[in-house]
């Protein structure tokens, strides 16, 4: 695991062990990079379920102007932490929030954050051929004030696994799905205001 571009480009990551994290892989990285291209620069970015911070630091070497992490395990913390100082990134443009996603998502929204970007690649749910969802991708997706955190051309580029049929939510516009092998990021725009438009439809 390491940060593919940017400043920090070729830094090995440190990944927590167990089976409650799930890197996303370096070609799935780069893959979702490749789409979002030059909108990552300047870019204010939501990472969720960070794990080891890669997405998030992904973001950050390449120029994105504040990056808020959001991770439940103080462990999975202190190696975000870890990985932030290791890559020689800019701590002052990175703000670890230890704590539930689900808990930080009103929080945020309180404090009136908004964010160009928001990335996520939880855990992968259970099989769900034939039955909703019960994903945390799922569950994230289903968050109706989520939408709202999302700056005017904001993007959701969202992870899960292909056994796990998820459910878009009308509040939500898919723009691009793209899968590789069992993973399957999707780059989500808020529905109904047309004046935003997710960057992947640009590509």
């Amino acid at each position: 695991m390491r940060i593919i571009g940017g400043q920090a480009g070729g830094r090995i990551l440190k990944v927590p062990r167990g089976l409650d994290v799930r890197p996303t892989p370096d070609l799935v990285k780069q893959a979702i990079f490749n789409r979002l291209g030059a909108f990552v620069g300047g870019a204010r970015v939501l990472e969720l379920f960070a794990g080891s911070g890669a997405l998030g630091l992904e973001c950050l070497s390449r120029g994105a102007a504040r990056v808020v992490a959001v991770e439940r395990s103080r462990r999975h913390g202190a190696f975000i932490r870890r990985n932030l100082r290791g890559a020689g990134l800019d701590p002052a443009r990175f703000t670890l929030l230890v704590m539930d996603v689900f808990a930080a998502l009103p929080r945020l929204a309180a404090e009136g954050a908004r964010f160009d970007l928001v990335m996520a690649d939880p855990p992968f749910g259970p099989k769900t051929r034939g039955a909703r969802s019960t994903s945390l991708s799922q569950r994230l997706l289903d968050e109706r004030g989520l939408p709202g955190l999302l700056a005017p051309d904001g993007c959701l580029v969202l992870g899960h696994t292909a056994r796990d049929e998820v459910e878009i939510p009308p509040w939500w516009r898919e723009e691009k799905r793209q899968r590789h092998g069992d993973s399957v990021m999707r780059f989500l725009a808020p529905a109904g205001e047309m004046i935003r438009e997710c960057p992947s439809a640009r590509a």
